[in-house]
């Protein structure tokens, strides 16, 4: 037997010991980044893992007055409730539509963004491009909800503009047509979100070789035929990592945004299942197992749709998220 061989079962003999020991020493190699994570660790636990003891509401016709363990417990009614109301139907309508547009042209636009910036010689062009790209990122809901209303309203600037190429002179967040508010809402998503998207993106085409693409040059392979060739499949790990994260979360983004810019005239075509979920819980009338039960679903479907992206992913590029 070589002593090659030896050494490495030697060395595998001794890994069992080794890791019933090493969180130890890890610990005290590292515990200024244990002490700085337990701030995180607190926040995470009380604030996102305590409240899930919550969903017991989707179960019980929650009374605040009695509490969770006073409460009556009414099983699957709320759920039945629920999937049999009148405007849940609606409200999945346009979950999905806005779900399918933010899953297509919104996620498109940064990967778009990205090699645009990439591509641009122009180093000065290209930072102040980055920069006025991403700052809409840093931008408050209210502020974003605040100047769609006043660049949408009647005598809007956008509005103005509109009316010039032709089209009606109206408030365009108080149209209840299909699709005006989807399309809106598309539209600040990419305003606020492609910048930094993007950036993801760029640093991952910043590692793709360029000897890939000198020798495709040589070989006579213009920019447009680099970029499909060497560019796209040297990021396609990270296009399929921000497509699974975007799926699972697809559900649930832009919430304050609709809250803030919808009313009730547009609730037809503008109402989701998180601001459906808010209204029960906060409306006039609060029904806080129907809003439970409401939330609930919204999480398994996410998380549903997280696994079957992954899976799907893993299928057709051999590329997961896990």
């Amino acid at each position: 037997m070589s002593t090659a061989v030896k050494a490495v079962k030697k060395r595998r003999q001794r890994e069992p010991e080794f890791d019933k020991v090493s969180w130890k020493k890890d610990i005290k190699r590292n515990w200024v980044l244990y002490i700085i994570f337990i701030p995180a660790a607190v926040y995470f636990i009380v604030f996102h893992y305590l409240p899930m003891f919550g969903i017991i509401m989707a179960f019980e016709d929650f009374k605040v007055s009695k509490g969770f363990f006073g409460s009556e417990w009414v099983g699957f009614k709320n759920f039945m409730e629920l999937f049999s109301g009148e405007t849940f139907s609606l409200v999945m309508r346009n979950t999905i539509a806005m779900a399918v547009l933010n899953l297509t042209i919104g996620f498109i636009c940064p990967i778009v963004l990205a090699l645009i910036l990439s591509e641009t010689k122009v180093v000065k062009f290209r930072r102040v491009a980055s920069v006025f790209s991403y700052i809409p990122y840093f931008v408050a809901a209210m502020v974003v909800a605040q100047l769609a209303k006043e660049f949408l309203a009647k005598d809007g600037a956008i509005t103005l503009l509109l009316s010039f190429l032709g089209l009606e002179k109206q408030n365009w967040l108080a149209n209840s047509n299909i699709p005006v508010f989807w399309i809106i809402n598309l539209c600040i998503d990419i305003w606020v979100g492609a910048g930094f998207g993007s950036k993801i993106y760029v640093a991952s085409i910043s590692t793709v070789s360029g000897d890939l693409h000198e020798a495709a040059a040589i070989d006579g392979a213009g920019r447009w035929r680099r970029l499909v060739s060497i560019t796209l499949p040297g990021i396609l790990p990270i296009i399929v990592m921000m497509f699974t994260l975007k799926i699972g979360l697809v559900f649930v983004t832009g919430f304050d945004k609709i809250l803030l810019m919808y009313m009730p005239t547009t609730y037809e075509t503008a109402d989701v299942l998180s601001t459906y979920t808010y209204r029960m819980a906060f409306g006039g009338t609060p029904n806080y197992g129907l809003s439970a039960a409401s939330g609930l679903f919204q999480s398994v479907v996410g998380t549903i749709l997280l696994f079957i992206s992954n899976w799907l992913n893993k299928k057709a590029t051999n590329q997961s998220l896990f």
